[in-house]
This record gives C-alpha cells, sequence and structure tokens, in this order.
C-alpha cells in the first residue's frame, strides 16, 4: 500500500498538469509488477477533440505500444478518479491484473461507484480494485478545478461576455 500511496501521488501530478491546460485534471500511471513506470498521462480531451482521450486510455496506449502487445497483465493502473465504465471496458480488454484509484465518481465510475466491472462473473476477466488511495487529495484537486471554472464562468456571464456553445 504504501507504493500504491507514491504512484497516486505520480497521478496526481499529471493530473495538475491536465488542469493546467484546462483538461478536467485527472492524471494515470502504469507501473509493471517490479516497480517499473511503464506511461503516464492526463486528460486531453479537449486538447485533442477527442471523448476518448481519458487518462486512462492515453495510458493503456503508451503502456501497449511499449510492451508490444494489447493484453498488460500483470501491470498496475493507478488513477486519480475512478475509472469511467468506458475506461474501465479497456481496462478489462487488456487484462491489467489491479486499478488502484483516488476518489470514487458516483456519475461514471466503473470500478464500484455505479458499475463495477472489475468484478462481473459475465465478462471473461477480472481484477483486483483498491479504491480510496490518497481520496482526499485527489477528489480536492478535482473539486478545485470545478469550483474555479463555475467562478470564472459566473464572472464571464456577469460581465456579458459568456456565449454557450453553438450546437450544429
Amino acid at each position: 500500500m504504501e507504493n500504491d500511496t507514491y504512484y497516486i501521488a505520480m497521478a496526481l501530478e499529471e493530473g495538475k498538469k491536465a488542469g493546467q491546460k484546462g483538461e478536467v485534471p485527472i492524471g494515470c500511471v502504469v507501473v509493471a509488477e517490479n516497480g517499473e513506470v511503464i506511461s503516464v498521462a492526463h486528460n486531453l480531451t479537449i486538447s485533442l477533440a477527442d471523448p476518448t482521450a481519458h487518462a486512462e486510455i492515453l495510458a493503456i496506449r503508451k503502456a501497449a505500444e511499449a510492451i508490444g502487445n494489447y493484453r498488460l497483465p500483470g501491470l498496475t493502473l493507478y488513477a486519480t478518479i475512478e475509472p469511467c465504465i468506458m475506461c474501465m471496458g479497456a481496462i478489462v480488454h487488456a487484462r491489467f491484473s489491479r486499478v488502484v484509484f483516488g476518489a470514487h465518481d458516483e456519475k461514471w465510475g466503473g470500478a464500484g461507484s455505479l458499475y463495477n466491472l472489475a468484478d462481473d462473473s459475465r465478462l471473461n476477466h477480472s481484477l483486483e480494485v483498491v479504491p480510496g488511495v490518497n481520496a482526499e487529495a485527489c477528489r480536492s484537486l478535482i473539486q478545485d478545478f470545478f469550483r474555479t471554472r463555475r467562478k470564472q464562468k459566473k464572472e464571464l456571464k456577469k460581465a456579458g461576455l459568456h456565449q454557450e456553445p453553438v450546437r450544429k
């Protein structure tokens, strides 16, 4: 568990990088059984205009490329926030051994909060899930980001500068 805290701290640093870019501040680290960091990533959905560019998906892609295989058994994925159902689907498909995350995601969580894809007997792979590692720091990072974003939006609206996005 001591190592889990260390790697979640790395994921938090990645999440901060996302926040500095105006992305939702979620970070991810993929680690081998021997402790070697295989990949790191943070959310880039806005920058890449890609709804699948979650930190976990990007880290999985990098890890698969580094290893040279689409199967990633024996690896642990560390994320600041509970992976969503899309990311958990990819994690199960990749055959990760473990997922460790900080804060739960009651709206999108796929590792126990909303769904539990890691332990669904209908799927052909299950994995260990370790929730709540450094949860308060992970929760604070994302809550502070959205609090600031709401405040900025309110100030822009008050100044008459806020416009809703144009939908086609």
